[in-house]
Protein backbone atom coordinates (compact mmCIF):
# COMPACT_ATOMS: atom_id res chain seq x y z
CA UNK A 1 0.00 0.00 0.00
CA UNK A 2 1.37 3.69 -0.77
CA UNK A 3 0.33 7.19 -0.71
CA UNK A 4 -0.24 7.36 -4.24
CA UNK A 5 -2.66 4.90 -3.94
CA UNK A 6 -4.83 6.64 -1.33
CA UNK A 7 -4.51 9.63 -3.63
CA UNK A 8 -5.94 7.84 -6.21
CA UNK A 9 -8.86 6.56 -4.26
CA UNK A 10 -9.65 9.77 -2.39
CA UNK A 11 -9.48 11.76 -6.06
CA UNK A 12 -12.08 9.02 -7.50
CA UNK A 13 -14.11 9.78 -4.36
CA UNK A 14 -14.07 13.39 -5.02
CA UNK A 15 -14.39 13.14 -8.73
CA UNK A 16 -17.55 10.63 -9.05
CA UNK A 17 -15.92 8.28 -11.78
CA UNK A 18 -12.70 6.71 -12.71
CA UNK A 19 -12.88 8.34 -16.05
CA UNK A 20 -12.99 11.91 -14.40
CA UNK A 21 -10.11 11.43 -11.91
CA UNK A 22 -8.08 9.83 -14.33
CA UNK A 23 -8.34 12.86 -16.58
CA UNK A 24 -7.60 15.11 -13.52
CA UNK A 25 -4.35 12.95 -12.60
CA UNK A 26 -3.20 13.06 -16.24
CA UNK A 27 -2.77 9.12 -16.58
CA UNK A 28 -4.73 6.28 -18.52
CA UNK A 29 -8.25 4.97 -17.01
CA UNK A 30 -6.91 1.59 -17.14
CA UNK A 31 -3.78 2.38 -15.20
CA UNK A 32 -5.57 3.95 -12.47
CA UNK A 33 -8.01 1.13 -12.50
CA UNK A 34 -5.20 -1.44 -11.93
CA UNK A 35 -3.64 0.29 -9.25
CA UNK A 36 -6.75 0.43 -7.18
CA UNK A 37 -7.49 -3.15 -8.13
CA UNK A 38 -4.07 -3.85 -6.80
CA UNK A 39 -4.73 -2.04 -3.21
CA UNK A 40 -8.20 -3.88 -3.17
CA UNK A 41 -6.19 -7.28 -3.45
CA UNK A 42 -3.27 -6.46 -0.83
CA UNK A 43 -6.35 -5.21 1.63
CA UNK A 44 -8.60 -7.84 0.55
CA UNK A 45 -11.40 -5.73 0.83
CA UNK A 46 -13.73 -4.29 -2.35
CA UNK A 47 -13.33 -0.45 -2.09
CA UNK A 48 -15.70 0.08 -5.16
CA UNK A 49 -18.84 -1.57 -6.78
CA UNK A 50 -18.61 -1.08 -10.35
CA UNK A 51 -21.77 -0.94 -11.95
CA UNK A 52 -22.57 0.28 -15.80
CA UNK A 53 -24.66 2.97 -13.58
CA UNK A 54 -20.91 3.67 -12.42
CA UNK A 55 -19.11 3.44 -9.09
CA UNK A 56 -20.13 3.66 -4.94
CA UNK A 57 -18.13 3.19 -2.73
CA UNK A 58 -18.51 -0.34 -0.23
CA UNK A 59 -19.15 -0.11 3.30
CA UNK A 60 -15.78 -1.63 3.70
CA UNK A 61 -14.31 1.61 1.38
CA UNK A 62 -16.04 4.25 2.82
CA UNK A 63 -14.21 3.14 6.49
CA UNK A 64 -11.05 2.36 4.06
CA UNK A 65 -11.49 6.18 2.85
CA UNK A 66 -11.95 7.19 6.60
CA UNK A 67 -8.59 6.45 6.99
CA UNK A 68 -6.75 7.30 4.40
CA UNK A 69 -7.80 10.83 4.67
CA UNK A 70 -6.35 11.25 7.80
CA UNK A 71 -3.16 9.62 6.51
CA UNK A 72 -3.19 12.08 3.50
CA UNK A 73 -4.04 15.13 5.93
CA UNK A 74 -0.60 14.28 8.73
CA UNK A 75 1.63 13.52 5.49
CA UNK A 76 0.45 17.07 3.67
CA UNK A 77 1.22 18.54 7.14
CA UNK A 78 4.46 17.25 7.38
CA UNK A 79 5.17 18.38 3.85
CA UNK A 80 4.50 21.93 4.55
CA UNK A 81 6.65 21.91 7.33
CA UNK A 82 9.24 20.00 6.38
CA UNK A 83 9.92 19.82 2.59
CA UNK A 84 7.73 23.10 2.79
CA UNK A 85 5.78 21.73 0.25
CA UNK A 86 2.73 24.22 -0.84
CA UNK A 87 -0.68 23.52 0.62
CA UNK A 88 -2.72 20.98 -1.09
CA UNK A 89 -6.49 21.57 -2.73
CA UNK A 90 -8.60 21.66 -0.08
CA UNK A 91 -11.97 19.84 0.01
CA UNK A 92 -14.95 19.75 1.83
CA UNK A 93 -18.54 18.85 0.37
CA UNK A 94 -21.63 19.31 2.33
CA UNK A 95 -25.01 18.14 0.87
CA UNK A 96 -27.95 20.57 2.41
CA UNK A 97 -32.03 21.03 2.19
CA UNK A 98 -32.50 24.84 1.80
CA UNK A 99 -31.14 26.49 4.54
CA UNK A 100 -29.29 29.97 3.85
CA UNK A 101 -27.74 29.52 7.63
CA UNK A 102 -25.99 26.10 5.84
CA UNK A 103 -25.42 28.40 3.24
CA UNK A 104 -23.57 31.43 5.24
CA UNK A 105 -21.74 29.13 6.98
CA UNK A 106 -19.80 27.63 4.06
CA UNK A 107 -19.39 31.42 2.78
CA UNK A 108 -17.59 31.58 6.62
CA UNK A 109 -15.84 28.70 6.11
CA UNK A 110 -14.28 29.55 2.57
CA UNK A 111 -13.15 33.38 4.33
CA UNK A 112 -11.76 31.94 6.60
CA UNK A 113 -9.75 28.99 5.19
CA UNK A 114 -7.91 32.16 2.49
CA UNK A 115 -6.37 28.71 0.95
CA UNK A 116 -4.69 29.32 -2.49
CA UNK A 117 -6.34 26.08 -4.04
CA UNK A 118 -9.58 24.95 -2.60
CA UNK A 119 -12.49 22.65 -3.88
CA UNK A 120 -15.58 23.16 -1.95
CA UNK A 121 -18.76 21.85 -3.52
CA UNK A 122 -21.89 22.84 -1.59
CA UNK A 123 -25.22 20.74 -3.03
CA UNK A 124 -28.30 22.14 -2.41
CA UNK A 125 -30.61 19.31 -2.69
CA UNK A 126 -33.25 16.56 -2.08
CA UNK A 127 -33.71 14.98 0.94
CA UNK A 128 -33.00 11.34 -0.78
CA UNK A 129 -30.21 12.67 -2.52
CA UNK A 130 -28.51 13.78 0.71
CA UNK A 131 -28.87 10.58 2.36
CA UNK A 132 -27.17 9.26 -0.57
CA UNK A 133 -24.41 11.41 -1.13
CA UNK A 134 -23.35 11.35 2.66
CA UNK A 135 -24.08 7.14 2.80
CA UNK A 136 -21.21 7.01 -0.32
CA UNK A 137 -19.57 10.00 0.65
CA UNK A 138 -19.62 12.12 -1.83
CA UNK A 139 -20.45 14.62 0.78
CA UNK A 140 -18.95 14.58 4.78
CA UNK A 141 -22.31 16.70 6.26
CA UNK A 142 -25.70 16.31 5.08
CA UNK A 143 -28.38 18.78 7.00
CA UNK A 144 -31.84 18.08 7.00
CA UNK A 145 -34.67 18.24 9.52
CA UNK A 146 -36.53 15.43 11.21
CA UNK A 147 -40.34 15.72 13.20
CA UNK A 148 -42.89 13.45 14.92
CA UNK A 149 -44.29 12.42 11.49
CA UNK A 150 -41.06 11.81 9.09
CA UNK A 151 -38.64 10.67 12.22
CA UNK A 152 -39.11 6.89 12.09
CA UNK A 153 -39.24 6.14 8.64
CA UNK A 154 -35.82 8.83 7.93
CA UNK A 155 -34.08 7.22 11.38
CA UNK A 156 -34.79 3.70 10.07
CA UNK A 157 -33.27 4.52 6.07
CA UNK A 158 -30.34 6.62 8.28
CA UNK A 159 -29.53 3.09 10.07
CA UNK A 160 -29.77 1.01 6.85
CA UNK A 161 -27.28 3.77 5.44
CA UNK A 162 -24.71 3.76 8.46
CA UNK A 163 -25.26 7.40 9.07
CA UNK A 164 -25.67 8.99 12.08
CA UNK A 165 -28.26 12.13 13.13
CA UNK A 166 -26.85 14.49 15.33
CA UNK A 167 -29.31 17.61 16.34
CA UNK A 168 -28.59 21.33 15.98
CA UNK A 169 -31.35 22.88 17.28
CA UNK A 170 -34.99 22.94 17.22
CA UNK A 171 -37.33 25.55 15.55
CA UNK A 172 -40.94 26.49 15.43
CA UNK A 173 -42.33 26.26 12.01
CA UNK A 174 -42.64 29.44 10.23
CA UNK A 175 -44.01 30.95 7.24
CA UNK A 176 -41.80 32.66 4.70
CA UNK A 177 -43.77 35.48 2.42
CA UNK A 178 -43.06 38.39 0.83
CA UNK A 179 -42.83 41.30 2.30
CA UNK A 180 -45.48 43.04 0.33
CA UNK A 181 -48.41 39.69 1.28
CA UNK A 182 -51.17 40.36 2.19
CA UNK A 183 -50.24 38.64 5.62
CA UNK A 184 -46.92 40.20 5.81
CA UNK A 185 -48.14 42.04 8.96
CA UNK A 186 -49.71 39.55 11.05
CA UNK A 187 -48.13 38.78 14.48
CA UNK A 188 -48.61 34.96 13.44
CA UNK A 189 -50.44 32.86 10.64
CA UNK A 190 -53.12 29.95 11.05
CA UNK A 191 -52.67 27.67 8.06
CA UNK A 192 -56.55 28.77 7.10
CA UNK A 193 -55.20 32.43 6.59
CA UNK A 194 -53.05 30.86 3.81
CA UNK A 195 -56.12 28.64 1.67
CA UNK A 196 -56.14 31.72 -1.16
CA UNK A 197 -52.16 31.47 -1.76
CA UNK A 198 -49.92 28.85 -3.52
CA UNK A 199 -47.97 26.97 -1.37
CA UNK A 200 -44.40 26.81 -2.73
CA UNK A 201 -42.38 23.37 -2.18
CA UNK A 202 -39.27 22.00 -3.33
CA UNK A 203 -39.27 18.84 -5.71
CA UNK A 204 -38.44 15.40 -4.30
CA UNK A 205 -37.66 13.63 -8.00
CA UNK A 206 -38.55 9.96 -7.69
CA UNK A 207 -38.91 9.99 -3.85
CA UNK A 208 -41.79 12.61 -4.20
CA UNK A 209 -43.33 10.83 -0.63
CA UNK A 210 -44.30 12.72 2.21
CA UNK A 211 -41.97 11.94 4.66
CA UNK A 212 -38.81 13.47 2.15
CA UNK A 213 -40.71 16.98 1.87
CA UNK A 214 -38.32 19.48 3.00
CA UNK A 215 -42.12 21.44 4.33
CA UNK A 216 -43.49 20.40 7.58
CA UNK A 217 -46.93 19.60 6.89
CA UNK A 218 -46.64 18.57 3.93
CA UNK A 219 -49.92 16.18 3.99
CA UNK A 220 -52.53 19.23 4.38
CA UNK A 221 -54.60 19.68 1.50
CA UNK A 222 -54.21 22.64 -0.50
CA UNK A 223 -55.90 23.87 -3.89
CA UNK A 224 -53.10 25.55 -5.29
CA UNK A 225 -49.44 24.14 -5.32
CA UNK A 226 -46.35 24.95 -7.09
CA UNK A 227 -43.15 22.30 -7.24
CA UNK A 228 -39.78 24.16 -7.75
CA UNK A 229 -35.75 22.71 -7.31
CA UNK A 230 -33.90 25.96 -6.64
CA UNK A 231 -34.31 28.36 -3.34
CA UNK A 232 -33.96 31.64 -5.63
CA UNK A 233 -36.64 30.29 -8.35
CA UNK A 234 -39.05 29.50 -4.97
CA UNK A 235 -38.00 33.00 -3.46
CA UNK A 236 -39.00 34.69 -7.34
CA UNK A 237 -42.67 33.14 -7.06
CA UNK A 238 -43.08 34.06 -3.24
CA UNK A 239 -42.69 37.60 -4.38
CA UNK A 240 -44.46 37.47 -8.29
CA UNK A 241 -47.32 35.28 -6.89
CA UNK A 242 -47.90 36.00 -3.21
CA UNK A 243 -46.81 32.44 -2.60
CA UNK A 244 -45.28 31.21 0.85
CA UNK A 245 -43.58 28.00 2.08
CA UNK A 246 -43.01 26.64 5.46
CA UNK A 247 -39.62 26.48 7.05
CA UNK A 248 -37.17 27.60 10.11
CA UNK A 249 -38.03 30.69 10.18
CA UNK A 250 -34.16 31.41 9.64
CA UNK A 251 -33.26 33.73 7.15
CA UNK A 252 -30.48 36.01 6.11
CA UNK A 253 -31.02 38.92 4.74
CA UNK A 254 -27.31 39.38 2.74
CA UNK A 255 -28.60 36.20 1.02
CA UNK A 256 -31.83 35.96 0.63
CA UNK A 257 -32.50 40.29 0.37
CA UNK A 258 -35.38 42.51 2.57
CA UNK A 259 -38.07 41.29 0.60
CA UNK A 260 -38.99 38.03 2.42
CA UNK A 261 -40.08 37.87 5.77
CA UNK A 262 -40.42 35.20 7.90
CA UNK A 263 -43.64 34.77 10.33
CA UNK A 264 -44.42 32.21 12.98
CA UNK A 265 -47.24 29.53 11.76
CA UNK A 266 -49.89 28.59 14.64
CA UNK A 267 -48.64 25.22 14.76
CA UNK A 268 -47.47 22.82 18.04
CA UNK A 269 -45.07 20.83 15.23
CA UNK A 270 -41.70 21.30 15.99
CA UNK A 271 -38.49 20.66 13.68
CA UNK A 272 -35.04 19.27 14.87
CA UNK A 273 -32.57 20.31 12.59
CA UNK A 274 -29.75 18.27 12.31
CA UNK A 275 -26.49 16.96 10.73
CA UNK A 276 -25.91 13.26 9.69
CA UNK A 277 -22.20 11.77 8.98
CA UNK A 278 -21.25 7.90 8.05
CA UNK A 279 -20.58 6.61 10.65
CA UNK A 280 -17.61 4.40 9.11
CA UNK A 281 -16.09 7.93 8.61
CA UNK A 282 -14.31 10.31 10.74
CA UNK A 283 -14.65 13.82 9.68
CA UNK A 284 -11.96 15.76 7.74
CA UNK A 285 -11.00 19.32 9.76
CA UNK A 286 -12.51 21.05 6.77
CA UNK A 287 -16.00 19.61 7.54
CA UNK A 288 -15.49 20.24 11.19
CA UNK A 289 -14.24 23.80 10.60
CA UNK A 290 -17.60 23.25 9.05
CA UNK A 291 -20.07 22.56 11.56
CA UNK A 292 -18.22 25.07 14.24
CA UNK A 293 -19.47 27.98 11.71
CA UNK A 294 -22.58 26.51 11.40
CA UNK A 295 -23.28 26.63 14.93
CA UNK A 296 -21.70 29.75 15.32
CA UNK A 297 -23.88 31.56 12.90
CA UNK A 298 -27.23 29.81 15.05
CA UNK A 299 -25.93 30.70 18.06
CA UNK A 300 -25.79 34.54 16.44
CA UNK A 301 -29.09 34.04 15.28
CA UNK A 302 -30.88 33.23 18.83
CA UNK A 303 -30.88 29.30 19.14
CA UNK A 304 -30.10 26.97 21.11
CA UNK A 305 -27.60 24.63 19.77
CA UNK A 306 -27.73 21.05 21.15
CA UNK A 307 -24.80 19.17 19.97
Amino acid sequence: MTLQQLRYVSKIVSCGSFNEAARQLYMAQSTLSSAVKELEEELKIEIFHRTPQGISLTAEGAEFLSYARQILEQTELLEQRYLHCPPQQQLCAVSTQHYAFAVEAFVALIKEADASQYKFTLRETRTHDIIEDVSTLRSEIGILYLNDFNRSVLTKLLKEKHLTFQPLFCAQPHVFLSSEHPLAKRKRIALADLAPYPRLSFEQGEYNSFYYSEEILSTEEHGKSIYVSDRATLFNLLIGLNGYTLCTGVLNSDLNGENIIAVPLESHETMQVGWICNSKAVLSRMAERYLQKLKEILRQDGFTVLS
